[in-house]
């Protein structure tokens, strides 16, 4: 960690004092990964958790004492931890700002404590600790430059004394380097992505802005000027002592409609510093975020730049004269690309090209595109401009290749043209061409490439020259290029984002409109194979590609349109691809290849081949929740069903993705059932292939939220492949499918009860260390439904599974912990189970969950309280020594979610049933607030509500409180309900108020005897006493009345 921090993170360059981390992507992702190193420390290693440290770790905190919970003495504005060293001083002080750290275990707390500040706390505790392993192990361990022996030196220590200690540090060195070594290879990555400016590239860039500026309205800027005119011999304007830090040169910019900007740039990109100073030096801090270049910087700035940037026309830039030149040079400009701004920013580079190709070109190095003005959006804005124009003599500007023609009705035959546009490369330039109002709600970003300074590859001048001959306009001469070019590895991303950068892909999109069958062949061959990268997939939607795919659906020539299904497949796996697909009618003429003569007896080969095709487009488009809607309409379900029943792995497995896709709607489900397909889908289980596999254990997970599909399951005999596979944790996609259809197969009885013969709890106990969370999450899913019963409860003590259960309730995932927590809570029914979950500190985990923000997770944590407060021992001492946790749970009756009430109402119903903590919550205001929630619908809060009431009724005064707080009535309206359940709860709570004679008077005058008479005859014996006794108690009231009126 000192090494990553000396050398990788990016420090400020402070006048005086220390320096302080740079708020970069590079810094934010160092200690991103440090706060997760930490934070999992306590959990992953316990014993070097506790290790004690050398001196502490002190920082300035915005921490106060409120977020501190159970384990810490807080006395106003001072913390202390109740943990100790072997000296007698607290793990964790925290006084006044202060605050003081000795241990990892409590640096673990903390951080979990700080919740959306621990990257802030992180940034602080690093400032102030520079080399912080020197505090850690002392000061013979610290960071040095060149050769590091301390670990040498340290192993020679523990081969000659065998101390605890001496074996902890030697632990602790080996993590710590280790987190080193991940950071360094972290930050050499994000940094080897980075794109370093030059004196000639920001010169160059300065000087094009130039042209734009001055008074007029339409310019861009106002004036752009360097603050010194004096160059030295590297290019350089900055004064050598802040050229040590990358500086270039520094800028000041008047915008239409900012203040001047007062920039640096430097090799790492451009910033805002803090100005002219007044004594005419500069303030040279770091003011603002890294941009790449000025013109990014600008477009962030100022929108009056963006503005008149894209109104410059291209005439205001003259061709250069020496085009046939460029010609000449190999990798000078791209093939088809128009000239225009590329010229102009690389007409000095080109002229040395051109020079250097006179001469006989003998150093062979070859000079690379320029992209920068793509990625300023000029590019993009000018195609607008020039698409704009009518008349022909712009359109003669414009760079278009006449390719093949296409015979008309009439015979005649008519020019396809190719507008060349340029192409995006950087995420400001997706932006830039209207893409980030339609990326923001769609499930995949492209990754953008970065313009690097490397050698662009000969697979990526091979594409170049292939281009040429691609927009030959010669259908033979085409076809021959096409080959030529399917012939390279297209695989590779250089050979894909190399058709993108020459304007292929216009063509290749363009030649689907035609009418020459080869041609469209070859170029949807080499479609398919490139739309596996991210960055084409957009393209080719943008250029209308998927539109054009989409007619060449109803070609009679099924290889053609197996091959425009399967680019569909690839095109549409992001949001706006899959709604083209569907607006355009594509859904339909998918559905239709996977009609067959002969699906129904024997499969034919291209029968399978296309229907295959067709699948995979399906399956890709199904990830939309109108799409499936659409698939349905279409009469897929009875197709889908019909194909299911093959057993060629290549097409089932398309099919069955579809499947699982479309099996969160509960129409689909219903369709699942009534088609007959679960028997096939667990038939598959047993098949050989794990993809397969894989899909039909999703389908069922899916599927298996109704209760009719887990029976099938059951009777189709599935319970038991689901099991076998358990065996194969490899595979953890397979794994996480399997678990999840286990987990929702569990919730039925029954198939609980086959499960324990097929030994699946003891396998699934297995599953609960070293798993991904998604497996994690449906492994406990599973075991809080097997946990149901109470054999299973034994088996998981048994096998050791409780431990690793509590252990999760450290975790973070939202889903886990309500899983957590339901598994918890099962365990807990059994008393044995409870000791072992106590004696880990698991109710007071669960306790503090009732803090978590997430609804879901509050709820499921009361109701696991709930069985560990009923089987506790000594639980009302246990439930007293949870600092502030009566006061919790109480105010949680202040939440608007109806199972967060619920589960807290059970859990006041249960730790009500010891005095002294009865006392305290009704000092809290447990009363009123039951009350207020008493005008409820909701039966299963209604059962639970009076549960709570009728024992929140034996203290003191909480009876008449009750009455007063109006919650009597209300009480009396809840017999009416049909839930025997509630009928039982209320006569409890009835009774119990009965005692009070206000009470018994309200009751009375709200018909409550006529609905108790009803049920002193049920067959519920609790129920039974409960409403005589309510009776009872009116009743005798009533003759006292009539005993004190009439003597």
């Amino acid at each position: 960690m000192g090494v990553a921090l000396a050398r990788a993170a990016q420090w400020t360059a402070a006048g005086s004092g220390t320096g302080t981390l740079e708020i970069t992507p590079l810094n934010e992702s160092l200690l991103n990964q440090i706060i997760k190193f930490a934070e999992d420390f306590s959990t992953k290693h316990p014993q070097e958790a506790a290790f004690v440290f050398r001196e502490p770790l002190e920082w300035k905190t915005q921490l106060d004492s409120s977020v501190f919970g159970e384990g810490y003495e807080i006395n106003e504005a001072t913390v202390q931890s109740e943990a100790k060293g072997k000296d007698g001083q607290p793990l964790l002080v925290l006084s006044a700002s202060a605050l003081r750290v000795r241990s990892f275990d409590q640096l673990s707390r903390l951080l979990r404590v700080a919740m959306e500040k621990k990257l802030k706390e992180a940034q602080a505790c690093l400032e102030a600790n520079r080399d912080p392993i020197v505090k850690i192990l002392g000061p013979e361990y610290g960071t040095v430059e060149g050769e590091d022996t301390s670990i040498l030196h340290l192993f020679d220590k523990v081969k000659k004394e065998s101390d605890l200690e001496t074996e902890l540090k030697m632990k602790i060195v080996l993590l710590l380097h280790q987190l080193d070594l991940q950071l360094l290879n972290s930050s050499l990555k994000q940094i080897s992505q980075d794109v370093r400016l030059n004196p000639t590239a920001v010169n160059n860039e300065v000087n094009l802005l130039k042209n734009f500026s001055g008074q007029g309205e339409d310019t861009v800027l106002e004036s752009l000027e360097y603050t010194s005119d004096y160059m030295f011999s590297n290019g350089c304007r900055a004064p050598p002592w802040r050229q040590v830090h990358g500086e270039i040169c520094y800028l000041v910019i008047k915008p239409h409609d900012t203040d001047p900007l007062y920039i640096t740039c430097s090799t790492a990109g451009v910033f805002l510093n803090g100005g002219q100073l007044k004594g005419k030096g500069i303030d040279y801090e770091r003011k603002s975020d890294l941009y790449k270049d000025i013109v990014t910087f600008l477009r962030e700035k100022s929108p009056r730049f963006v503005e008149n940037m894209a109104k410059q026309e291209y005439s205001f830039f003259k061709e250069p004269a020496q085009e046939k030149n460029y010609q000449r040079v190999e990798g000078a400009g791209v093939s088809g690309q128009s000239q225009s701004l590329h010229d102009f920013a690389e007409k000095t580079l080109c002229e040395k090209g051109e020079s250097s190709s006179a001469g006989g070109g003998s150093t062979g190095q070859r000079l690379k595109p320029c992209m920068k003005w793509k990625s300023s959006g000029l590019s993009a804005s000018q195609d607008n401009v020039k698409a704009s124009k009518k008349d022909s003599e712009e359109e003669g500007k414009s760079s278009t290749v006449p390719l093949t023609t296409k015979k008309t009705a009439s015979g005649k035959s008519k020019t396809v043209k190719i507008q060349q546009t340029s192409k995006c490369k950087t995420s400001s330039s997706l932006e830039d061409v209207g893409e980030s109002s339609s990326e923001t709600d769609e499930d995949e970003q492209p990754v953008h490439r970065q313009e690097g300074g490397t050698d662009l590859s000969p697979e990526y001048w091979g594409v170049q020259k292939l281009a040429r001959f691609v927009k030959g306009g010669d259908p033979t001469a085409t076809v021959i290029a096409l080959c030529s070019m399917r012939d390279l590895n297209l695989s590779q991303e250089t050979c894909q984002l190399a058709i993108k950068d020459t304007g292929c892909l216009e063509v290749l999109i363009n030649l689907l409109d035609t009418e020459e069958i080869k041609c469209q062949t070859g170029s949807l061959k080499i479609l398919k194979e490139i739309s596996q990268n991210v960055l084409i997939r957009h393209a080719i939607a943008d250029l209308g590609g998927l539109e054009i795919m989409v007619k060449i659906l109803d070609s009679p020539d099924t290889d053609l349109k197996c091959l425009a299904a399967e680019t569909i497949a690839n095109v549409a796996r992001f949001k706006r691809a899959r709604k083209t697909v569907r607006q355009h009618g594509g859904i339909k003429k998918l559905v239709e290849l996977l009609e067959s003569i002969s699906a129904g007896s024997s499969y034919q080969a291209k029968d399978t081949e296309t229907a295959r095709c067709g699948a995979l487009a399906l399956w890709s488009c199904s990830k939309s929740t109108k799409n499936k809607k659409a698939i349905r309409k279409a009469g897929g379900i009875p197709l889908l069903a019909r194909w299911l029943k093959c057993s060629h792995t290549n097409i089932l497995i398309p099919i069955v993705g579809t499947l699982q896709e479309c099996a969160s709607e509960p129409s689909y489900r219903l369709a699942i059932r009534t088609e007959g397909m679960i028997e096939n889908l667990v038939k598959n289980l047993s098949c050989e292939h794990e993809e397969l596999q894989m899909h039909c254990a999703s389908a069922i997970f899916k599927c298996a939220e109704d209760e009719e599909i887990r029976d099938l399951v059951r009777k189709h005999e599935g319970l038991q492949p689901l099991s076998v596979l358990l065996d194969n944790s490899e595979n953890k996609q397979l794994l996480a499918a399997v678990t999840g259809a286990i987990w929702k197969c569990a919730i039925s009885r029954e198939n609980v009860l086959k499960f324990q013969e097929y030994k699946t709890v003891e396998a699934l106990v297995t599953l609960l260390t070293d798993q991904p969370e998604e497996v994690l999450k449906n492994v406990i899913g599973a075991l809080g439904e097997c946990c149901q019963e109470q054999e299973n409860r034994g088996t998981v003590r048994r096998c050791g599974g409780i431990a690793p259960i509590v252990k999760l309730l450290t975790t973070t995932d939202r889903a886990l912990l309500v899983n957590v927590n339901k598994a918890v809570g099962a365990c807990a029914m059994e008393p044995e189970n409870m000791m072992i979950i106590d004696s880990l500190d698991g109710v007071r985990l669960l306790w503090s969950l009732l803090k978590n923000p997430d609804p879901d997770v509050q709820a499921s944590a009361a109701w696991a309280l709930c069985p560990c407060i009923e089987n506790a021992k000594n639980s009302g001492e246990m439930v007293r020594s949870f600092v502030g946790g009566l006061e919790l749970i109480v105010n949680l009756l202040k939440s608007k979610d109806k199972e967060v009430l619920t589960s807290v109402c059970a859990a006041i119903a249960n730790i009500a049933k010891d005095e002294e903590n009865l006392a305290v919550m009704t000092d809290h205001g447990v009363v009123p607030l039951l009350s207020k929630l008493a005008n409820t619908n909701n039966n299963k809060l209604r059962r639970h509500l009076a549960e709570a009431i009728a024992h929140c009724c034996m203290w003191s005064s909480n009876r008449v409180a009750f009455g007063e707080t109006k919650a009597v009535a209300p009480l009396v309206r809840y017999l009416k309900a049909k839930d025997p359940l509630v009928h039982r709860a209320t006569a409890q709570a009835l009774y119990q108020l009965s005692e009070d004679p206000n009470n018994c008077i309200t009751m009375n005058e709200n018909g409550v005897v006529k609905l108790l008479l009803a049920m002193v005859g049920s067959t519920d014996d609790t129920l039974q006493e409960a409403a005589a006794g309510c009776i009872a108690n009116i009743r005798r009231l009533a003759l006292a009345t009539e005993k004190a009126k009439y003597g």
